[in-house]
């Protein structure tokens, strides 16, 4: 499948099916990556994924997956033409609140002087039992 598709006006960068993504559930849902609508830029929700491969990262360890969450966007945000220092907002999701101090020293590691909003949640679970954090960001084309 191509890297990127136009649907409904919008650019969907690195489109696939969740068939792919989660074959041992029954899901068959059509998402993307990214998607570029005007000069706004959506990240899907990122986790500790090689984004090639699918392979989980640093289990066990939140500021390791913060790690491969920040490679993710910065390499999703290069595919649709910008940087981090493009990033406006993001919404941040941890599994336990014993998290957030390695998770956000991480992204705000990554992006100093950004100055993004975050929104910060402490959630039951996540899509997988390894994920410790995810995190989506928002952020406008240069």
């Amino acid at each position: 499948m191509s890297n990127r598709i136009t649907v409904g006006g919008h650019i969907r960068v690195r489109p696939f099916n969740t068939a792919d993504t989660y074959p041992e559930q029954n899901l068959g849902n059509d998402l993307a990556q990214a998607v570029i609508a005007g000069h706004t830029i959506y990240l899907r929700g990122q986790v500790a994924q090689d984004l090639e491969t699918r392979e989980n990262v640093a289990i066990g360890d939140a500021a390791g997956q913060a790690a491969k969450v920040m490679d993710n966007i910065e390499t999703l945000l290069a595919e649709c033409g910008a940087r981090l220092e493009h990033v406006v907002s993001c919404h941040v999701y941890l599994t336990d609140i014993r998290h957030r101090e390695p998770v956000y020293r991480v992204l705000g590691e990554r992006m100093p002087g950004v100055h993004p909003v975050f929104t910060g949640l402490v959630v039951q679970a996540l899509a997988r039992p390894e994920w410790l954090v995810e995190v989506t960001a928002t952020a406008v084309l240069p």
